[in-house]
């Protein structure tokens, strides 16, 4: 459980200490200095420890980072975008080598990996902040990702209709510490035992070939 939960102690303790400081405003430019051919995805998937733990694992995402994107409040605290009200969602932002794994690829592996037709909600996180979107940095990713959209509601690949938003990327506000590399780092919590180790081992059934060694 995430915003509508109670967290264990530890991380509100954690928590408190990190919002004292703020975030850092980033559009991972600064990750890429050196890697000038590596381009920008960014997702919102629900939770954002789950799509972090998603695309860790794909061949040829070098950085995931997640943050807050889509709102109109600059700087936001985690514990402000839980309220709703920012506008922001969770999202994860990945550096990637077109070369290795394509935009599209990446497109399969997020609409995929999460249930695109339910309105601001994934399983029991529940808000605005956990809805389905795409963050498209250039023409090319949002003719791509409205394509692949129309592409799934026209095969009727889900039950429902696809909600996901297709929108333009603005910035992304880098979430605290905490947060970052959370699954790997707390594979043993309750919420990763039950919420996202399923998301993760579904990808290595389902996208075995595209797997990081």
């Amino acid at each position: 459980m995430k915003c509508n939960q109670v967290l264990p102690i530890f991380i509100v303790a954690i928590f408190a200490a990190m919002t004292a400081c703020g975030q850092k405003k980033t559009n991972n430019e600064t990750n890429m200095e050196n890697k000038d051919h590596l381009e920008l995805a960014t997702f919102g998937a629900g939770c954002f420890w789950c799509v972090e733990a998603i695309f860790q694992r794909i061949e040829g995402v070098d950085t995931v980072i997640s943050g807050y994107a889509g709102g109109a409040v600059k700087n936001p605290s985690y514990k402000e975008v839980c309220t709703g009200t920012t506008g922001h969602a969770e999202v994860c932002q990945l550096s990637f080598d077109p070369e290795v794994v394509g935009y599209d690829e990446l497109l399969e592996i997020f609409w995929k990996t999460h249930d695109p037709t339910t309105l601001n909600r994934q399983g029991n996180d529940v808000g605005t902040q956990y809805r389905s979107a795409v963050f498209y940095h250039n023409d090319k990713q949002k003719e791509l990702a409205t394509a692949y959209k129309h592409k799934l509601n026209e095969a009727g690949a889900f039950d429902k209709p696809i909600v996901t938003e297709i929108v333009p990327y603005d910035v992304m506000y880098v979430a605290e510490n905490y947060h970052q590399n959370y699954f790997n780092q707390n594979a043993s919590q309750p919420y990763c035992s039950f919420v996202i180790q399923p998301k993760v081992d579904k990808l290595e059934k389902v996208f075995k070939d595209k797997l990081k060694d």
